[in-house]
């Protein structure tokens, strides 16, 4: 028996070792060794060896298909940090120097046990997801087509119920690539290409000879909103899952904050000049705190991940340098989908609002708004985690209501800086369509100028944040340095469970 489990060790195959080093890459047991905290892992089903003993010695199948190509068991993940009951975790790992990390029968029995294990203890799933899909090598099997698989029903019951982070370096494809796609969070390293269909799967289907790498490269992934982080090896995935579960796993003691006098600073004086909310965020929240998700993709709305005194928080927040702040398609389902994770697992979301509205027009409309922007009020309104909202500078229409959770008035706090401006629409807009006769019976052109310009200060004077305040649309205009403090309190008086598992969505959308 002994001598059996040393075949399950890297040691054991070092030809399929040193080929997996040549590539810069490392092995599955590597990574789940990397990834759970020293002497925790407990290994399920590590005898396992591919159904093909009808076409292969079973020497040869314990010599080459050690775990039938896919390691499976629970360890603890930021152990030292967090309470043993949170930072259980369970992991599988498919081993791409096994038959390609092609998914065989066993292969499948070992999943859905350690899935039915997550579920019954409640347990995050860490999911190593390159290889080829299914496999068709496995010869010792009854049935016909194997569409009666519980495998990629059994994961996507745990979405909404514990955190799913999927890790993927090299190719992914298939079957491989299902699983990765149901997760809450993709985290990908740069030399990673994930498709639904492999090359053998295009040429089947007649749609040409591809390159593996050509299937689905970041390239591709990122920018379209599949993949939420990039990464640049598989080390640097393994960190990065481990600070995301961090959120979920509760509080920290050990915070450290920038000083938050340079919050009056990061805003022009000039408010139709550009600035880096990036850099109003990290300068808000705890000190090195931030994980920004799928950066590459819905460029108007930042998330990120964060802490507040070590307490976990969402963020979200326009990005002037996108559309001016506008909210199109694209941002519209990243920042829905987003308050969906937060609420799954009871993170309070801090929203900062500087946005002209919903994007419009002709060409915005091809893009279905009209359902995508539609997400952001439906998810809001379904949410029980707090929302706080901010501010920074424009506050119109719609698109600010969505930078709300569909109004002001539901919002657990809602402040403004005093650059902040409000409005049905954007200032300029109303004035060029309320005055519109006005302006066209000027026939002086600096004269009708002067008019508009007289009449935006008019509108901004009405509009300014103090006056929003002195109608009571919002609670407050506070000083930028008072902004932490003021969340701070605020979380105080609407504490939330955060956590897992839970049972407060019945799934998180994959979009």
């Amino acid at each position: 028996m002994l001598e059996r489990r040393e075949w399950l060790l890297d040691q054991a195959r070092p030809d399929a070792v040193a080929k997996r080093h040549n590539k810069g890459q490392r092995t599955a047991r590597e990574n789940v060794e990397d990834l759970c905290d020293a002497d925790s892992f407990s290994e399920y089903g590590g005898l396992a060896i591919a159904a093909q003993r009808s076409r292969r010695s079973e020497e040869d199948l314990i010599r080459n298909t050690p775990a039938d190509g896919i390691i499976t068991g629970v360890g603890s993940v930021n152990g030292t940090q967090f309470s043993r009951e949170t930072a259980r975790c369970a992991v599988l790992a498919y081993d791409y120097t096994v038959l390609a990390g092609t998914q065989g029968t066993v292969n499948h029995h070992k999943t859905d046990r350690m899935l039915d294990v997550a579920q019954r203890a409640g347990l995050p799933v860490v999911l190593f997801s390159e290889g080829g899909g299914g496999r068709p090598g496995d010869v010792d099997v009854n049935g016909v087509a194997g569409l009666d698989i519980t495998t990629f029903r059994r994961f996507a019951e745990l979405s909404g119920r514990v955190p799913l982070v999927g890790i993927n370096s090299g190719r992914c494809f298939a079957g491989n690539a299902a699983l990765l796609g149901c997760c809450d969070v993709i985290i990908a390293t740069s030399n990673s290409s994930i498709g639904m269909g492999g090359p053998a799967m295009i040429e089947g289907g007649g749609l040409g000879v591809v390159a593996p790498d050509d299937v689905g490269p970041v390239s591709v992934q990122e920018p379209n909103g599949v993949i939420d982080v990039v990464v640049v090896d598989e080390a640097a995935a393994v960190a990065t899952a481990k600070t995301y579960l961090s959120y979920f796993q509760g509080n920290t003691t050990q915070w450290q904050a920038a000083d938050q006098r340079l919050l009056r600073t990061l805003l022009p004086e000039n408010r139709l000049r550009v600035y880096d909310v990036r850099l109003v965020i990290q300068t808000l929240v705890d000190t090195d705190s931030v994980l920004e998700l799928r950066a590459g993709y819905g460029h108007g709305i930042i998330t990120s991940l964060a802490r507040l005194e070590g307490r976990p928080i969402g963020v979200i927040a326009n990005n002037p340098k996108h559309l001016s702040g506008a909210i199109d398609g694209p941002a519209a389902d990243k920042a829905a989908r987003f308050l969906q994770l937060c609420d799954a697992f009871g993170l309070p979301i801090i929203s900062l609002c500087d946005t002209p509205g919903f994007m419009v027009g002709t060409d915005s409309e091809q893009t279905a708004t009209v359902r995508r922007f539609a997400r952001l009020f439906v998810t809001a309104g379904g949410m029980s985690s707090p929302m706080l909202t901010v501010v920074l500078r424009k506050a119109y229409g719609l698109g600010a209501m969505a930078m709300a959770g569909g109004t002001f008035a539901s919002t657990a706090l809602s402040v403004s800086w005093p650059s902040g401006e409000f409005g049905g629409m954007g200032l300029e807009g109303a004035i060029k369509l309320g005055l519109r006769k006005e302006l066209e019976a000027i026939e002086d052109a600096a004269e009708r100028e002067a008019f508009y310009q007289q009449a935006v200060a008019g509108a901004y004077h009405h509009g300014r944040a103090e006056n929003a305040a002195a109608h009571v649309e919002i609670d407050d205009v506070i000083d930028p340095v008072e902004t932490r403090t003021r969340l701070l309190l605020t979380l105080d008086n609407h504490p939330t469970e955060i956590g897992f598992p839970r049972n407060m969505r019945n799934h998180i959308d994959t979009w």
